[in-house]
């Protein structure tokens, strides 16, 4: 397919921006958005960065809240209980922590209350879009982010130039991962105006599919007329895994 060739030379353009995904991402694992989850020390608050992450549904040993703001403990009490185990998980940190700990971790929170609310706001959109990647990437970005940051201070900022050079629209798409990211010039018009009851279920297609088969949705994703994508995204999400790859032969033979 002719539409093909052009793939070698924009992939290779994302591939040498290095570490463009690690710089996207990491800066929320650096910046630790809000303050819980972060960190202290280089000691991860959130168990679950470098370290694996402790399962969702595992059993959180109650703890005192005492040593918390009277604030937090009554809002466990009115918390989900998935968000209360997280809060418990916290705590139970927190109370492990010295002073001096405590202490960096309270500078740390000063520091994010001082930033302006749209800083905030991207930071918070970086670590979401992490905690949303598959477990191997978020540990692939994590490593990308301590690399990066024990490169020399001119060569982080040459990496950050080159990043900032990107469109605006790839810089985003950096978020969806060391995967996707690249990917997403090819597929950024199925991904536009996605309706939220679609966003977990395409990107659980994309995330599964091969480099190859998202190389062939995203021509055929171009190919596409902009009225007709909403109803391709329906099929390619409906498709089972199996037929997957006979499916996107036969749209790209139409």
């Amino acid at each position: 397919m002719p539409a093909t060739a052009k793939k070698p030379r924009w992939r290779l353009v994302m591939r040498r921006s290095l570490a463009l995904p690690g710089l996207v991402l990491a800066a929320g694992v650096a910046a630790m958005v809000p303050p819980l989850p972060g960190a202290v020390d280089g000691q991860s608050v959130d168990g679950g960065l470098a370290e694996a992450r402790p399962a969702e549904d595992a059993i959180v040993t109650p703890v005192s809240l005492d040593g918390l703001p009277e604030a937090v403990s009554r809002l466990l009490q009115q918390l989900p209980d998935e968000n209360a185990r997280r809060l418990r998980r916290h705590a139970t940190l927190w109370q492990g922590w010295t002073p001096a700990m405590r202490a960096a971790f309270a500078e740390r929170a000063s520091e994010w209350d001082a930033l302006p609310a749209a800083q905030r706001a991207a930071r918070r959109e970086t670590w979401q879009a992490l905690q949303a990647l598959p477990q191997a990437q978020r540990e692939q970005v994590v490593g990308m982010a301590r690399e990066f940051a024990h490169k020399p201070q001119v060569e982080q900022d040459a990496l950050r130039q080159r990043f900032a050079g990107l469109e605006p629209g790839a810089r985003r798409g950096w978020l969806l991962g060391p995967v996707l990211g690249a990917d997403y010039p090819t597929l950024h018009p199925l991904l536009a105006q996605l309706p939220a009851g679609q966003h977990a279920p395409l990107m659980a297609v994309l995330q599964s599919m091969t480099a190859a088969q998202r190389v062939q949705l995203g021509v055929l994703v171009q190919r596409t007329p902009p009225q007709d994508r909403d109803a391709l995204r329906l099929e390619l999400i409906a498709t089972p895994p199996e037929r997957r790859q006979h499916w996107l032969w036969e749209q790209l033979d139409r």
